[in-house]
């Protein structure tokens, strides 16, 4: 068997084809890395190209990375206010303070220091029907007569009989000018059959005896009668007697 002459040369040829064959694996996978991610990004393209083709009338919802702040609810319980009565002051008292309006002897009440509403006061033309049905000589017509009428020329002072606030002045096309005077204490009067010159307003305080006006012939449905002062008077809205209330020691028929 012959003998390699020459070693040195033997590995240096070894070495020349270790570092050929390393270059041609690293190139060769350089290649194969490129191909691989080339497939990855066309398999993607072809994905989103799929989907896309899929939705494209349907606009994509931006997405946002803004941070929702945190908010407190807070709860409420409804609170029910009960009111509580507390008593006028005199309903504490032992002795509380006497009213405004007096009894008499047989349980009606009276008008607090009453005044005539006429200097003449005999001619009574028609009384109060104390809720009976009697005949109206103007109309002809069957009805109570709640008031009564007291004969007086026109142009005589007509006057308030009690104290009290002219509560409404009012051209009623029935009962003429009309004056109603609230009392303060259950009672209300009524003047109608009143001239057009009046001598109060409305929210008037007058004192019993004041000059409300004058006698007058505007109350169509009396227009038939003689001058007079038709006068009514109620308590809590019952129409009374006037004589009764303005002379509540008098006989009456």
């Amino acid at each position: 068997m012959k003998k390699n002459k020459n070693p040195k040369g033997f590995y240096a040829a070894l070495g020349i084809s270790t570092v050929m064959v390393g270059s041609a694996c690293f190139f060769a996978y350089q290649q194969g890395e490129k191909l691989t991610k080339q497939i990855i990004s066309d398999k993607e393209s072809m994905h989103e190209a799929a989907v896309d083709r899929k939705v494209t009338d349907i606009p994509k919802n931006p997405v946002t990375t803004e941070k929702i702040p945190e908010t407190s609810v807070y709860y409420t319980t409804a609170v029910t206010t009960v009111p509580v009565y507390i008593p006028p002051a005199h309903a504490l008292e032992t002795n509380p303070p006497e009213t405004s309006v007096a009894a008499n002897s047989d349980g009606a009440s009276r008008l607090d220091f009453p005044k005539a509403p006429l200097d003449d006061m005999e001619n009574i033309i028609n009384p109060f029907s104390k809720g009976e049905l009697v005949k109206n000589e103007t109309t002809g017509s069957w009805q109570t007569h709640n008031g009564t009428d007291i004969a007086a020329e026109e142009g005589s002072q007509v006057y308030a009989v009690s104290a009290g606030e002219v509560k409404s002045v009012e051209n009623d096309p029935i009962w003429g000018v009309v004056v109603v005077i609230d009392h303060h204490n259950g009672f209300v009067s009524r003047y109608c059959n009143l001239a057009k010159d009046l001598s109060v307003q409305k929210g008037d305080n007058l004192v019993s005896g004041d000059v409300i006006g004058k006698t007058g012939n505007t109350a169509d449905i009396e227009s038939s009668l003689a001058p007079h002062l038709h006068i009514e008077i109620l308590r809590n809205g019952t129409y009374l007697d006037p004589l009764s209330c303005i002379f509540p020691d008098a006989e009456q028929d």
